[in-house]
């Protein structure tokens, strides 16, 4: 090479070095999450975490606002704005930016007119002019392209949220995919268009129902108007009111949108495997030439009137009664969020605090806890409470205060501030390898406006706190300016449902692909390499001395471990366990109280429990690996000398008994019972349980003697935890005697999903606004692992989610529903069938529509290729960046071996989905699930349902609440 060349050569590195950007950044010391905190020249803010376990990134994309932004006038707007940051930019989810245009002004004109008007037959004109005008447009809208642009690149987890201070947007990535998602973030919030509004407005219609059944959404609206009246906290709500969002203003909706979804109002938080040097490049490249907001200080209101003497108010709902107390507290960034997470600890903490010694282990209440709700401006201090059977709410709450006072006057145990700690730091490291949590820690820290350093100190402060400054601050906060929340029982009057508005569906266009997704699906990327667990390499098989079957797997990250005993039966071969391993939480040994076991764990910052499903029973101990020995000790003991006496078992059938009187007024839980018995019949996991009369005649140490008798039987152990394989057996062999010879676990007959020869109408009454509805297919077909490729992508690609045939259809195309999916589903074990089902959540006056839409994409099976493509790389992307590490090993290999295989079969299903055409698709629909007989489960009032299409479909067979709980 000439010196001429060399020389210009090395003058081009050292220019390109000089005009390398320095990135300053902020750590903070000690911070086991080594967090990188950068701010850009336009302010954004970038938090970022790297954790190698798997080669995917958590990113959500936090914006400074939420519904304390809305506008008087249109509240619910930051929560609209949100749904709507899904439709595209003027590069994506168009054909035609430019010819669509004054169309979406011309629609944006109408509904500022359409707010104005009141006369009802105008409203209904107009509604109709808009209807026409967003046909035309929708010509040129390419719905979910936001979605088929996180399936190309492998996202998963694609979802926002918003609150009263923040809209926040999620996704999962993979690691080589950084660029492509920065490149698509940069242009959604930089050139986000507003389109397919009324269709979206159907979606929040929809969520609005459901929100009109859930008593926590009125409970927090009520604590709200009681500790902020005059703050947005207290006079506005998320959803929206039911007037504002019959009157949208898209207008306000542009306004907001430019003022707060600036730079120096956002923050990208990230965790994951990524060389942060890169990472913050990238965002730089994207995000760096957006201009920052001229204003984004958050608004200022009135202080809040100095609460002195005790308030109540009274909510009613179909949910089951309860009562809370609040206090209102400063806000989140205050130091005294530290104080309040404690003292929410020393009162409810699941074991050793106030309420879970004096009250929930003596059964004095249903449930008592403690929780502290921060937030950017005011934060609330809150006790809840469920009554038992025949006690009053006011009863309750006079329990929980006297508890709280208990606490004031210093009632407590000296080593309860220690052991609060030592669980603190537990749970921060378990969570640690949760990509997801270090995020909303970014999140929350710079919503809240708490320091990261602040944020991630907050355990080294909370360390020199002592018995005495909490004793002190709980006297000086807790005044009796408190709020007293009932929640009754009953029919909500002021629940009025939105009627369905006329919409004529709009073309889903999925054949239709922007030149902005065409260029995201063409960019390179260097491919990550799939790496399946080796269950030879990944885990030991041994046995211990006295021949129990151990599956272990170490762990060289941290000081926790996690021990389980696993018996092969479970509720159905006996339901009494169930039951037995609920008792043993209220009962003590032969030699301490369960108060005195309780607290005894907690020092020694480990938990154990018995879990019952149907076919498997696992007794689990976990926690600080240096306490193994002694807290394993302790479980024995409890395990074999559980003291049974008839009072404690009284009260203990008692809530029972009110527990499942309670289940029957929750609608979601309704509509999982009504699904299991239609799937499984009357005899399923929820209605076979022991009897009221079976309760109150059994002899309660019978039922302890069952858990005693556990460790006589063949069972296996499993151990994921620092010890080495022979240190660990040896401590079991010591402490968990077992016979020489182990009994045989008893077996009856399993719960069976039933098949489905003829069409069938179930329904179960349920007095709401909406319906869960669900379809049901199984015509007994077995497992077979030559389908599951073709299954994995049919699923993605028809019903999986919000880039599927049935989501598009039913929701976008003509807003049926706010929820909307189905699945072929294979089982978890090798015994039982594959089957079919759809879910969908509507209003009443949809049902119709939604089921003869559904019928008509089910049995015609919507065609795209580009759609199908896009199905199949996400899924082939998702299974190269999935890795199986740490305890899942364990969890992994168990359900393999359900299924009957000593091997990962994603490996298979990986190789398989490779060559998995639209054809294969079609055809596995057209024999699987078309024109099929289905099992209709409908979850509802049939006194506001058209019952004419359900008898068009097959007798309609009504159920009571009854039926489907079994008692």
């Amino acid at each position: 090479m000439k010196l001429k060349s060399i020389l210009s050569l090395l003058a081009l590195a050292v220019a390109t070095t000089a005009a390398a950007k320095d990135y300053k950044f902020e750590t903070v010391s000690g911070d086991m999450t080594k967090t990188r905190i950068y701010t850009l020249d336009n302010g954004l803010k970038v938090y970022l975490s790297v954790n190698k376990d798997k080669p995917r990134i958590e990113a959500h994309i936090a914006v400074r606002t939420g519904s304390k932004n809305d506008p008087a006038e249109t509240t619910g707007l930051a929560h609209y704005l949100e749904h709507l940051m899904f439709k595209g930019t003027n590069h994506f989810g168009t054909n035609n930016a430019e010819s669509e245009a004054p169309l979406l002004a011309d629609i944006e004109a109408r509904y500022e007119r359409y707010r104005q008007l009141t006369d009802a037959m105008a409203r209904k004109q107009a509604y109709h002019e808009i209807d026409s005008v967003s046909q035309i447009a929708a010509r040129y809208f390419i719905p979910n392209e936001y979605d088929k642009l996180m399936s190309t690149i492998g996202a998963q987890g694609t979802n926002a949220y918003t609150s009263n201070d923040v809209t926040c947007y999620t996704e999962d990535i993979p690691s080589n995919e950084i660029d492509n998602w920065a490149k698509i973030q940069s242009d959604r919030f930089q050139n986000m268009v507003i389109r397919g509004f009324h269709t979206e407005l159907e979606a929040v219609y929809e969520e609005y129902n459901i929100y009109l059944t859930d008593d926590n959404d009125k409970l927090w609206s009520a604590i709200g108007k009681k500790l902020t009246p005059t703050h947005p906290y207290g006079t506005q709500t998320t959803i929206g009111t039911q007037n504002h969002l019959k009157n949208p203003s898209i207008t306000n909706i542009k306004n907001y949108f430019r003022k707060w979804y600036v730079p120096n109002n956002m923050a990208i938080c990230m965790a994951g495997d990524f060389d942060p040097d890169q990472v913050v490049a990238i965002i730089d490249k994207y995000f760096g030439t957006m201009q920052p907001g001229q204003d984004v200080s958050q608004p200022i209101f009135p202080a809040q009137p100095v609460l002195t003497t005790p308030s109540d108010t009274t909510i009613v709902g179909q949910q089951a009664a309860f009562v809370c107390v609040a206090w209102r507290g400063e806000k989140a960034a205050s130091l005294q969020s530290d104080t309040l997470d404690v003292i929410s600890s020393m009162l409810s903490n699941g074991r050793a605090g106030l309420f879970d010694t004096n009250l929930n282990q003596p059964m004095k209440v249903m449930a008592a806890q403690a929780f502290c709700q921060t937030q950017q401006d005011y934060s609330s201090f809150v006790l809840y409470g469920v009554p038992r059977q025949g006690q009053t709410l006011e009863e309750v709450k006079d329990l929980m205060v006297a508890q709280l006072d208990n606490l004031k006057k210093g009632n407590i145990d000296d080593d309860l501030l220690p052991s609060i700690v030592n669980n603190l730091k537990r749970k921060y490291m378990q969570a640690l390898d949760n990509n997801r949590w270090r995020v909303s820690e970014m999140v929350n820290s710079f919503v809240n406006g708490d320091s990261w350093q602040q944020h991630a100190n907050s355990i080294a402060r909370i360390e020199k706190m002592t018995k005495q400054d909490i004793v002190a601050f709980a006297n000086r906060f807790f005044t009796n300016g408190y709020a007293v929340i009932y929640k009754t029982q009953g029919t909500d009057s002021l629940a009025k449902k939105i009627d369905k508005p006329a919409i004529t569906p709009i073309p889903a266009n999925r054949d239709m692909v922007s030149q902005f997704v065409k260029d995201i699906q063409n960019t390179e990327v260097t491919p990550i390499q799939p790496v399946f667990v080796d269950f030879k390499k990944d885990l030991t098989l041994a046995t211990t001395k006295k021949g129990i079957p151990v599956v272990y797997k170490k762990n060289t990250d941290n000081g926790l471990f996690y021990l389980g005993f696993a018996y092969d039966f479970g509720n159905q071969d006996d339901n009494r366990y169930d039951m037995a391993s609920n008792y043993l939480n209220y009962v003590g040994t032969d030699k301490y109280s369960v108060a005195e076991l309780k607290r005894k764990f907690y020092k020694l910052g480990c938990d154990y429990g018995i879990s019952v499903s149907g076919n498997r029973i696992t007794i689990r101990l976990n926690g600080l690996s240096e306490n193994m020995a002694e807290a394993l000790s302790l479980m024995e003991n409890v395990l074999q000398n559980a003291q049974a006496d008839q009072a404690s078992y009284d009260q203990f059938v008692s809530l029972i008994l009110k527990e499942r009187d309670d289940d029957k007024k929750d609608q979601r839980n309704c509509a999982e019972h009504l699904y299991a018995y239609g799937v499984y019949g009357s005899r399923n996991i929820y209605t076979d349980m022991m009897s009221a009369d079976q309760l109150r005649n059994t002899n309660p140490q019978e039922l302890l003697d069952l858990i005693k008798g556990l460790r006589n039987m063949k069972h296996e152990l499993y151990y994921y935890g620092p010890m080495e394989l022979k240190d660990m057996t040896a401590v079991i062999t010591k402490l968990h005697a077992t016979p020489k010879k182990l009994q045989d676990v008893p077996h009856a007959t399993p719960y069976q999903a039933t098949q489905t020869p003829t069409n069938e109408v179930l329904m179960a009454p349920f007095d709401a606004k909406n319906i869960y509805f669900r379809m049901y297919h199984n015509e007994g077909r077995p497992f077979n692992l030559a389908d599951a490729g073709k299954i994995s992508v049919f699923n993605e690609y028809f019903g999986g989610g919000m880039n599927s045939i049935v989501f598009q259809e039913m929701r976008e195309a003509r807003g049926l529903a706010y929820s909307a999916g189905a699945v072929y589903t294979r089982p978890s074990k090798k015994s039982d069938k594959e089957s079919f089902f759809a879910n969908i959540i509507t209003q009443n006056d949809k049902m119709g529509d939604c089921i003869s839409e559904f019928h008509n994409i089910l049995d015609t099976i919507p065609q795209s290729e580009a759609a199908f493509n896009i199905a199949k790389d996400a899924v082939i992307k998702r299974l190269a960046s999935q890795r199986v590490t740490k305890s899942s090993v364990i969890d992994r290999y168990f359900s393999m071996r359900k299924l009957g295989f000593d091997y990962d079969i994603n490996e298979t299903i990986y190789k398989d989905v490779q060559r998995v055409t639209l054809q294969d698709i079609v055809n596995f629909e057209k024999s699987q699930a078309a024109g099929k007989p289905y099992r209709y489960m409908i979850l509802g009032n049939d006194k506001e349902l058209d019952m004419k299409v359900l008898e068009r479909i097959a007798p309609v067979k009504k159920l009571t609440l009854e039926d489907i709980f079994g008692y």
